[in-house]
């Protein structure tokens, strides 16, 4: 590596590596958030169709908490595998990159360089492996911030995409 465009290019790529990790890595991160739902009629009634809607999504009710006034779900999340192909496909194309920065920096090796490209399907394999688990969701009855409004509010606590679903579906459910 005697080219200062080589080395720079050899450095880059390594840069290109280590985000190609991270972003990897948080393909299976926890993302777990929580909103509050203030219901428009009777509390009972928003409480039942959440309740409805975890349970068509293949959530289980595990636990009740009825001093804390607190509900817990548990469903299983299951992998996507057009994700994992993808991130494969993705580890694939940084790893070609070093390999022909370091095949361009030590001729000599001939194509041993190329062989980093087996090593791609672990990056699906992580994925697959992390991504499967079990997630939980938590509906709690809580007072509101505004003592003025006289209604409590519903904590829902799960996956941030689970949320937006169910926003989704709750505003598709409202009568106008």
């Amino acid at each position: 590596m005697n080219s200062p465009i080589l080395s720079s290019t050899f450095f880059l790529t390594l840069l290109l590596l280590v985000g190609l990790f991270f972003f990897i890595r948080a393909s299976v991160k926890d993302r777990t958030e929580r909103i509050e739902l203030i219901p428009e009629g009777e509390e009972k009634s928003l409480l039942d169709r959440l309740q409805s809607y975890f349970e068509q999504r293949s959530y289980r009710i595990i636990a009740v908490d009825p001093a804390q006034q607190k509900l817990t779900f548990e469903g299983a999340v299951r992998p996507s595998g057009w994700l994992a192909i993808f991130l494969s496909g993705l580890a694939a194309c940084g790893l070609l990159c070093l390999a022909l920065v370091l095949s361009f920096g030590f001729p000599e090796s001939g194509k041993i360089p190329l062989s980093l490209l087996l090593l791609s399907p672990l990056a699906g394999w992580f994925y697959w492996r992390k991504a499967g688990r079990l997630e939980q969701a938590t509906l709690e009855v809580r007072g509101t911030e505004d003592p003025k409004q006289g209604k409590r509010a519903i904590a829902v606590t799960a996956h941030r995409d689970e949320l937006a679903s169910l926003q989704k579906t709750l505003k598709s459910e409202v009568p106008k």
